[in-house]
Formats: structure tokens, sequence, C-alpha cells
């Protein structure tokens, strides 16, 4: 039989107590159009990866008008370090000449406004709206916070975002903005896809998936 999941408050003060009350993006960015461009390239790639690309990058392209008249072929280059580079130096470019004709030069707020823009879905949408304006509409769901929500029995999905209606459902609205990351700092440390380090995980005694040595 499976075991319940278990109360998602005393999960998320274990979480906050280990990894902080309010853990932010590892993305590293110096604005919200350095946020926009570094989610945007995110997906399918690490933090760590993408960090790396975009550490050079933001020297050379500090605003939507330089993303907007770059050379497809240079900017192509400057994010070969990405996994679908050249898709997504299409969707960086076209996204920031959208950004400029339809958007005054910035970032939507809305989620319908940001899913317009080539490359962005519910997760990258999410993870802008919340790290780059503190607006808590849904909850950004990746890998890490895939498995740590089936593991935990809050979701048996797999599509992302039947993953987020159900955490949506069950998560008080005020814990929104950090679930997500909490999920993916426990996915990181201990919950990992490949490998589950329970003996050392800070939910051992309550996760129903738990399996110890």
């Amino acid at each position: 039989m499976r075991k319940p999941a278990p109360d998602i408050n005393e999960v998320l003060n274990l979480l906050k107590s280990r990894y902080g009350n309010s853990p932010r993006t590892q993305l590293k960015h110096r604005n919200t159009t350095d946020l926009f461009v570094a989610v945007l390239l995110s997906p399918q790639c690490t933090d760590k990866q993408t960090n790396a690309v975009t550490e050079k990058l933001f020297k050379k392209y500090r605003t939507f008008d330089d993303y907007a008249n770059a050379d497809i072929k240079r900017l192509s280059l400057d994010l070969s370090g990405l996994n679908y580079y050249k898709t997504k130096a299409r969707n960086l470019k076209t996204s920031a000449q959208m950004i400029k004709s339809r958007f005054n030069g910035r970032v939507p707020k809305k989620m319908n406004e940001l899913m317009e823009l080539p490359g962005v879905g519910r997760k990258v949408a999410n993870v802008m709206l919340n790290e780059g304006f503190g607006i808590y509409t849904g909850i950004a769901v990746d890998t890490h916070c895939a498995v740590v929500s089936r593991r935990l029995g809050y979701s048996r999905h797999k599509d992302p975002k039947k993953i987020e209606q159900d955490l949506l459902s069950k998560i008080p609205e005020e814990e929104w903005g950090v679930v997500s990351n909490l999920f993916i700092e426990l996915g990181r440390d201990t919950c990992k896809a490949a490998k589950k380090e329970c003996e050392r995980c800070v939910l051992r005694d309550i996760c129903p998936s738990r399996s110890m040595a």
C-alpha cells in the first residue's frame, strides 16, 4: 500500500530549516533583462552550464536592443556552450524584438504575455514572474521539482503542467514563491533523480519514498 504524502507544512518547515526561508535561483543576473535571458537559455542545461555562457554573454549584450540587433550567426556562436543553442539564439533574438515592439522594451509581467514569446513555457514564465517581479501565480516545475513532488506523493504525473496543478491544490498560496526553489535545493542535495541519499536527507523521517540502508 502506498504511504500517504506527508503534511506539506511540516515538509516546508524542514526544508527551510536546511536551505533557508527564501532560496533564490542560482542563475546569475544583474537585472530583469539578464534574468529573462538566463531563464530563457536554461532549459535542458544545468545552472552551472548556463552561468558559464551568460558570464561572457552579459559583457557583450546589455540591452534588448543588443539582442534584437545581433547577427544571428554570431549570437549562435556566443551560445554554443548550451544545448540547442541555435534554437535558443533564434528564440532570444525574436523575443528581444517582440519585447521592444510589443512591450515597450520591458519584460511583460503577465503569464499569457510572457508565453507569447518564443521559447517561453510555463516554467520559464513562472521563474521570471517569481524571481524577477515577486509575482506568484504559479509554481515553476523543473526536473528536480518534479522528482521531489512524485517521491513525496504530491503528484503521480510526469507532465510538469499537471504536477504544477497538483502542487497548487496542495500548497498554501503564500508558499508558492518558495516551494520550487526548496524542492530544487533538496533535489540537488540528496533527492537526486539518479540516486537518492535518504540517510542524510532532512525529510528522511517523513518521506513515503525513503529507502534507508
